[in-house]
C-alpha cells in the first residue's frame, strides 16, 4: 500500500501570518477530563490532529456522547459511568492513555489500561504517575501488558513527585480534585498545558491553588460541573515555527502566539543569533536574520539544553537542532530528557549539517552548513523530529521526499496546507 508523503521544494522564502493551533498537550488531559463529570463540556479551540481523533474515538468507545460542534470544537457528556476498560487497539496509538486512569478511578473506582503507545524518543516512564494514584489510595498491578487499577476510595494525601513529569502531574491532579479531603501535589510540572488543565477543572468547579507553580493545593469536591473552555495556542507549534521562519529566512507573523510563554525559548534562541518582536498577542520573526551564535563568557561554547518549565521545552530541542546548522559558530545541544530524541541528527549529516552526536544526548552543531535536499526520502520518525526535518527540507537546496507524515499529522493540524499558504512548496502525495 502506497503511504502519504510530503515532496518539497527547498529554498523558497515564505511570508505572511499564521494562527498556531490548540496546545495538543493541553487537548489530550483535557479530554480526559471531561470523564470526572456527568454534565456537558465543550472544549473549543481542539487541534484537528491524529491524537485527538484517536482519543475521541477512546471516549466514544466509553460511552461519551461526543458532538462535534464544527472543526475545532467538541460537547462532550459521559452521562453514564462507563462500565467498559478503553479499547487496547485505539489505546496502544497514542500516549496519552494513561491519563484515563485517574479520571476512571474517581468515577468508577477501577480500569485496566494497555502499555501506552507514542513516539519512540526512549523510555518514557510512567512510574510517577502510579506512585501518586498508590498515595491517593489506589491499588496498581503491573503486568508484562497492562495495568490493573482499583480503589474503593481516593483521598487527598500529601505527594511529593519523583519527577517533575507533565502527565504524572496532569494525572495526579484529575485524580485529586474528587479525593477526599486535601491533597498536596509537590516537585509539580507548571507548564502551559498542565496550567490550562487546573484552570479549565477550577471552571468545573475543582478547587485546585498554586496553578503556574510547582506546589499544587487542592481541596477535593463530591462532584464536578460542565464547562465551555477554549485551549490555548500550542506552544511547541509556535517554537517550530520561529525556528521555521529563521532558517528560511522569512518573515512571519505568527498569531496569538501568548508571547509570555516564549520568554526561555527567546533565550535559548538568542544563543544562535534568533531575533522576534513582541506585538500583543502575536509574534513577528523578521526576516533575513544574520544567524550567529553568541559565546558565553571568556569565548566559551555556549549550549542549548532542555530542561522542565519554566525551562526550554524538550519538545523545541529538535528544532534547535536544526536552526544551529545554519548559525555561524558552535554550539552544544544538550537533551536531558529522552535518549533517542537526537538519533534523527544522522539524516541531517547526510543533508550537509556538521554535526557530531557524542552520545544520545549531546550533539556539537558546527554552522552554518549548506543543506541539501534528500529526493530518496527521510522517515519522519517521531513528531518532532518529523516538523524539524521538514523545516530542514524547506532551507534546502534541491528536493526532499519526507516520508511516515502520519507521526507529523499527529501533532501538526494541516502543517503542508498552512506552509503553502505561506508560498512553500510542499505538496502530499
Amino acid at each position: 500500500m502506497l503511504m502519504e508523503r510530503f515532496v518539497i521544494e527547498g529554498g523558497h522564502r515564505l511570508s505572511g501570518t499564521i494562527s498556531p493551533s490548540g496546545n495538543k498537550n493541553a487537548a489530550l488531559p483535557l479530554l480526559a477530563a471531561t470523564l470526572l463529570t456527568s454534565e456537558r463540556v465543550v472544549l473549543r479551540n481542539l487541534p484537528d490532529i491524529g491524537d485527538v481523533r484517536i482519543k475521541l474515538a477512546l471516549l466514544e468507545q466509553l460511552g461519551v456522547l461526543v458532538e462535534r460542534l464544527d472543526a475545532h470544537t467538541c460537547a462532550l457528556t459521559t452521562a453514564a459511568t462507563p462500565t467498559v476498560d478503553p479499547d487496547v487497539a485505539l489505546a496502544r496509538r497514542i500516549r496519552t492513555s494513561p491519563l484515563l486512569a485517574g479520571p476512571l478511578l474517581a468515577r468508577r473506582g477501577s480500569v485496566t489500561l494497555p502499555r501506552p503507545g507514542g513516539d519512540v524518543i526512549g523510555r518514557r516512564r510512567l512510574d510517577t504517575h502510579f506512585h501518586a494514584l498508590t498515595a491517593l489510595g489506589a491499588s496498581v498491578e503491573v503486568t508484562p501488558t497492562s495495568y490493573i487499577l482499583s480503589a474503593d476510595r481516593l483521598r487527598g494525601a500529601d505527594i511529593f513527585l519523583d519527577e517533575m513529569s507533565v502527565t504524572g502531574t496532569e494525572q495526579a491532579v484529575m485524580a485529586a480534585v474528587l479525593a477526599e479531603g486535601h491533597t498536596t501535589i509537590g516537585n509539580a510540572a507548571s507548564e502551559p498545558h498542565v496550567q490550562d488543565l487546573c484552570r479549565c477543572l477550577n471552571q468545573m468547579g475543582a478547587r485546585i491553588n498554586g496553578i503556574g507553580t510547582n506546589l499544587l493545593e487542592i481541596e477535593g469536591v463530591t462532584h464536578l460541573s460542565g464547562t465551555d473552555f477554549s485551549i490555548g495556542p500550542d506552544f511547541m507549534e509556535v517554537g517550530s515555527l520561529i525556528g521555521l521562519a529563521v532558517v528560511t529566512r522569512s518573515e512571519l507573523r505568527i498569531s496569538g502566539a501568548r508571547p509570555r510563554d516564549h520568554r526561555m525559548s527567546r533565550i535559548a534562541f538568542g544563543r544562535l543569533g534568533v531575533t522576534w518582536r513582541d506585538e500583543g498577542e502575536d509574534i513577528v520573526v523578521p526576516g533575513d536574520q544574520e544567524l550567529i551564535v553568541n559565546h558565553d563568557l571568556h569565548g566559551a561554547i555556549p549550549k542549548i539544553d532542555s530542561a522542565p518549565w519554566p525551562g526550554f521545552n524538550p519538545d523545541l530541542i529538535s528544532t534547535a537542532l536544526v536552526v544551529a546548522t545554519q548559525a555561524r559558530g558552535t554550539v552544544l545541544i544538550h537533551e536531558k530528557m529522552f535518549e533517542s530524541r537526537l538519533f534523527f541528527a544522522d539524516r541531517l549529516i547526510g543533508m550537509g549539517a556538521k554535526i557530531v552526536l557524542c552520545d544520545p544526548h549531546r550533539a556539537v552543531v558546527v554552522g552554518p552548513s549548506q543543506l541539501y535536499g534528500e529526493p530518496e526520502g527521510l522517515p519522519s520518525p517521531d513528531i518532532r523530529a518529523g516538523m524539524a526535518l521538514l523545516t530542514a527540507a524547506l532551507c534546502a537546496k534541491g528536493k526532499s521526499v519526507i516520508y511516515n507524515i502520519g507521526q507529523i499529522d499527529r501533532g501538526y493540524e494541516r502543517i503542508d496546507e498552512r506552509l503553502a499558504a505561506l508560498g512553500a512548496k510542499i505538496e502530499r502525495v
